[in-house]
Formats: structure tokens, C-alpha cells, sequence
């Protein structure tokens, strides 16, 4: 008995350690199918899914999944909490719990000597020390001093851990929030470019891409690390950091399949870039192993209305696409080669994918401020009630 006790006590132990490693420690992707994370992740994520998906309310739908990210995190820091008091429970239960308790449990039966080196375990861990139960053997001592020493350096990995997880959160959210006034909410390719069809634009469409060219680097770096913060939510539901992501792949597919230039040249290399941290996202929960890979097959995010809508808000900035079968040939290609993986991502996580044109709103503050603007330019500015409705509108309309 005591022996077992001794090898699963160090297995508990080893998993932990090695688990926390990787998870917090190491700066790449974790390796092994039988780690504690992502054991924890696959029994806790379907069946919170499938209780978010017997709600009939989306906005109820969404809170619910956005609870997960955090919540399972302290979750996973708990669990790892209590298999190292039953690992070191298991090592002292090991040792024949060589304690003197006051409740005079150390003549008492197995299951109340098991109880004891928990209780002890516990209170070591946590570096309580309440001094109510006493060891008597040289070996219990030495293992005491080192669970306390485990039991601060977890606290410590802990407070170390979380403000890099949510710096980490806030730099992925910021370009996210600025991404909405570039290309609507939720965002599209043919919004983003349409917003982009003044004069001179090129180099603001440029540096966008750059931007986010180092955007999808970061999120390829920090979202491997800490794959958990996949699982955060954006703070609006009609953001989401994998909508993002896709909106600007399928801009990239757009330029890449129509332009010649500055624009198409950055827009191959930030293509590239966000194409490898979706896929290797993909890769971290083993997406292409599941059924929600293979339930793409068939799927298509560009029906024929869209296309033809696609091509008159590409016609308004002067991007032909329909009539140039060439053009349409590349970027059907070049989706082939990333929508099946944003796809996957999309139902294992319950973060819709944005569509390819956006829905006409009949309120919308980009519009409108275009509207103003215009109208501020010819010299027939809508006077002061306007302006109070229109300031009144732009309070109201933006609550996603």
C-alpha cells in the first residue's frame, strides 16, 4: 500500500510540475496529449459549450462563453493546487504519517492516517503552519520544507502569471478596438477597403497591414505560450480577436488576387503571417484531429450573392473583380488555403467568422459621419439640431 501510495504521489507531483512548466514557464507550444491542461480543457470546454448552446439568446449565449476564459483558469490553478496536496499527501501517507495529532489520529485507522497526511499536506502547501500536528520522523520533517518551498513558489508563478496573461489580452484588444472604425463591427474585407477608397490611400492601407502583420506575430507568440487566452472574449460580441484575424486574411486574399503594387507586396507578407498563427492555433487543440474539421467539407462563406455583392463595393473603389475570371480564380484559391482552418477554429471555439460584405444598418455612424462630412466640405453643414443628433446618435448606436 505504501509503495503505490509513494508512486502515485510522484506522478501527481511530476504531472503538476511539468504541466506548470509548460503552461507558465516555457515560451513555446506544450507538447504531450496527456497533459493536465489539456485534459482539464477538453472535459470543462464541451460541456460549457453545450450549455451555452441550450440558451435561445445570443447576447446570453456570448456572456456565457466569455465567463469560460477566466473562469477556467482559476479552475486550472485550483486543480493544480489539490494534486499537489494529494501528491504530497500520498508521499507522507507513504512515510506511515509520522505525526503526532492532537486529535489522536496517529493510532487510528488507514483512512484517518489518509485524512492526517491531506490535512498536513494542505496546511504545508499553503504555508499555514497551524502546529497541531507535529512530525516525529527525520523524513516527514525534510518533506514538509520542501512542500512549503513548492507552496511559495507556486504562489509566486501565480502573481507572476497573471498580469503577463492579461498584458498580454489588452495588447491583442487594442488593435481589435481599432480595427472597428477601419472596417466596421463586426469587421469585413470589403468594409475595410471601402473605408479605404479616398485619395492617397494606398499608404494608409500599407500601414495597416504592417501593423497588422506584427499584430498576428504577437498573437502567434503569446497565444501558443498561453493558449488559454484563446478562449477570452472580446469585451463587444461583435468583436472576437479570430473575426479580426479572418476579416484581414480575406482583405489579403482581395489584394493579393486583385492589385499589382506597394499594397499587394505587404499584403502577401502580412497573408502569410496571420495564415501561420491561425494554423498553428489550430495546431495547439489539435483542431484537425476533431470533427469540426471535417464538417468544412462543403461549406462556403462566399455564396454567389455575396460574390456579386463583394463586386459592386469593390467597384465603388475601383477594384474590378467580377469580369476577370483570372482574378476570381486566385481568390478562390487563395481562400482555399486558410477558411477551412479559420472554420475549425470558429466551431470549436463559438466564435462566428465575419461574413465577406457587410449588412447595411439603417443607422450607421460611419455613413453618417461621411454624410457630415460632406456636407461640412460643400458648405451646407447640417446646423446645431443636427449636430445634436447626430452627437446623440453616436452615443447610442455603438453599444455592440
Amino acid at each position: 500500500m505504501h509503495v503505490l501510495a509513494l508512486i502515485a504521489g510522484s506522478l501527481c507531483c511530476a504531472a503538476v510540475f511539468l504541466d506548470a512548466f509548460q503552461t507558465i514557464i516555457l515560451p513555446r507550444r506544450a507538447i504531450g496529449r496527456f497533459r493536465i491542461t489539456r485534459m482539464f480543457l477538453i472535459a470543462t470546454w464541451q460541456p460549457w459549450k453545450a450549455f451555452g448552446e441550450r440558451t435561445s439568446s445570443a447576447k446570453t449565449r456570448e456572456q456565457i462563453y466569455s465567463i469560460y476564459g477566466p473562469l477556467s483558469l482559476i479552475l486550472l490553478l485550483l486543480l493544480w493546487a489539490m494534486l499537489l496536496i494529494l501528491g504530497f499527501g500520498l508521499f507522507y501517507f507513504a512515510l506511515g504519517t509520522p505525526f503526532t495529532d492532537v486529535m489522536g489520529v496517529q493510532s487510528a485507522s488507514g483512512l484517518s492516517k489518509f485524512r492526517t497526511s491531506m490535512y498536513v499536506s494542505g496546511t504545508t502547501l499553503f504555508t499555514l503552519g497551524l502546529g497541531d500536528v507535529v512530525p516525529h520522523s527525520l523524513g516527514a520533517r525534510t518533506l514538509i520544507i520542501f512542500e512549503s518551498g513548492v507552496g511559495l513558489g507556486f504562489v509566486a508563478l501565480v502573481i507572476g502569471y497573471l498580469p503577463v496573461l492579461y498584458q498580454s489580452f489588452s495588447r491583442r484588444e487594442v488593435s481589435i478596438a481599432l480595427l472597428d472604425a477601419r472596417a466596421g463591427s463586426p469587421p469585413t474585407a470589403a468594409e475595410l477597403l471601402r473605408r479605404h477608397g479616398f485619395e492617397g490611400a494606398e499608404e494608409a492601407l500599407i500601414d495597416l497591414l504592417e501593423e497588422w502583420e506584427r499584430w498576428s506575430a504577437e498573437i502567434l507568440e503569446s497565444h501558443i505560450s498561453y493558449p488559454i487566452l484563446c478562449y477570452y472574449r472580446s469585451q463587444h460580441d461583435n468583436q472576437s480577436w479570430l473575426s479580426a484575424l479572418v476579416s484581414i486574411l480575406d482583405t489579403c486574399a482581395l489584394l493579393i488576387s486583385v492589385l499589382e503594387g506597394p499594397a499587394s507586396r505587404q499584403a502577401q507578407l502580412t497573408f502569410v503571417m496571420a495564415r501561420h498563427a491561425l494554423i498553428d492555433l489550430g495546431n495547439v487543440f489539435h483542431i484537425q484531429e476533431q470533427k469540426v474539421w471535417l464538417d468544412q467539407a462543403g461549406r462556403e462563406r462566399l455564396p454567389q450573392e455575396d460574390f456579386e455583392r463583394l463586386c459592386t463595393v469593390l467597384g465603388e473603389v475601383r477594384l474590378r473583380l467580377c469580369g476577370d475570371n483570372a482574378s476570381a480564380d486566385r481568390l478562390h484559391t487563395i481562400r482555399a488555403l486558410y477558411e477551412p482552418h479559420a472554420g475549425a477554429l470558429s466551431d470549436y471555439l463559438r466564435m462566428p467568422l465575419p461574413a465577406w460584405v457587410p449588412i447595411v444598418k439603417e443607422k450607421d455612424q460611419w455613413r453618417l459621419l461621411s454624410k457630415l462630412r460632406s456636407e461640412a466640405e460643400a458648405g451646407r453643414a447640417g446646423g446645431p439640431i443636427a449636430g445634436r443628433a447626430a452627437a446623440a446618435f453616436l452615443h447610442d448606436e455603438h453599444d455592440h
